[in-house]
């Protein structure tokens, strides 16, 4: 089944900040965030156990109890499992480093094997308080892992989760499966496999104003050869678009940062915010299903949902990429 035949609409919440992402947020917060994106129409909530070592799924679970279970689309991610046992000392995420620093202290145990991936499952349930999933991503597929050893983790994912993912869909346990990451490179070696086969794809990162052009070159192309979907998270690039201070997890260096004062300059000139031009440009590519940003604060889920729905001119576009801010093979809204 297609992600566009499964997904309510083209804007989802990406739940990564619920579980305190770069800073300790209130719990009142949190709910209110949720609530505001229910009463703006959002309908797809995406999330996932490493996301403040289950703080995320708990606080979203929480909001969702009150809501009928059949109005909303959920995924979550396997390959990380939340473990009961706390972690005393610095806590080793990989090159997302300490984002979640903030988050529970509970120990997470990184694995992609089948019997991993059925207890990740079982255990996201418990924590979102559901009955079942809708969408189920493998996260970070040896995300942090090179050479022999990444080839070993992913060969690990593809006997594991990805089977057992296959598996729950053809049992109408789930209603999809695919990969969720921040590299376009586990993606395309999932393509080419004759099976198991994804159903779509969760790129973060990779397909915003700010960083594009690898996935332009052979992701995009062959998923759309395949009529693949993908969804775009991180369309904000870290919050760097959105006002914030970071690009792929960390500080922004100054040539993003410049690029940034360059897209706003643009953006101011034509009366555009630059949320509505970062999502719309986005949502652009015939392969993308949907988008998801995350927020903390209702304030920001309300600019989200009228940035999707703002009347950006087609001069705007021109002018983007006749500045040379965009590939000139990423489609834009208009064809421009």
């Amino acid at each position: 089944m297609s992600l566009t035949e499964i997904l309510p609409g083209r804007l989802g919440f990406g739940t990564a900040p619920l579980g305190n992402m770069f800073r300790a947020i209130p719990d009142v917060e949190a709910a209110a965030t949720v609530e505001t994106a229910w009463d703006r129409g959002v309908r797809y909530f995406d999330t996932a156990p490493m996301y403040g070592a289950g703080l995320a799924e708990t606080r979203l679970g929480e909001v969702l109890a009150g809501k009928p279970r059949d109005a909303y689309v959920l995924s979550t991610k396997v390959g990380r499992v939340i473990l009961d046992e706390l972690e005393e000392g610095a806590r080793d995420l990989g090159e997302k480093g300490g984002i979640f620093e903030h988050g529970n202290r509970n120990k997470v145990l990184h694995s992609w094997t089948a019997e991993a991936t059925e207890h990740s499952i079982e255990d996201s349930l418990k924590r979102l308080g559901t009955d079942r999933l809708d969408i189920v991503w493998v996260h970070d597929i040896a995300q942090d892992f090179y050479g022999d050893l990444w080839v070993q983790k992913f060969e690990e994912a593809r006997t594991g989760a990805f089977r057992v993912l296959s598996r729950l869909r053809e049992e109408g346990v789930i209603k999809a499966w695919g990969l969720g990451v921040n590299k376009t490179e586990p993606i395309e070696l999932t393509l080419a496999l004759d099976e198991p086969r994804p159903d779509g794809f969760l790129l973060a990162g990779r397909y915003t104003l700010l960083d594009h052009e690898h996935a332009l070159q052979r992701l995009l192309p062959l998923a759309q050869e395949q009529d693949v979907d993908m969804v775009v998270g991180g369309p904000y690039s870290s919050g760097v678009l959105a006002g914030g201070t970071h690009f792929e997890y960390q500080p922004a260096p100054q040539a993003i940062l410049d690029k940034v004062a360059r897209l706003k300059e643009l953006t101011a000139e034509h009366g555009v915010s630059v949320k509505a031009a970062a999502l719309q440009f986005s949502l652009a590519h015939p392969v993308s299903a949907a988008v998801i940003p995350g927020a903390t604060k209702p304030s920001r889920i309300t600019e989200d949902t009228a940035a999707l729905g703002e009347d950006v001119p087609a001069a705007f576009w021109t002018d983007l990429r006749a500045s040379g801010l965009v590939s000139p093979a990423a489609p834009l809204p208009t064809g421009a």
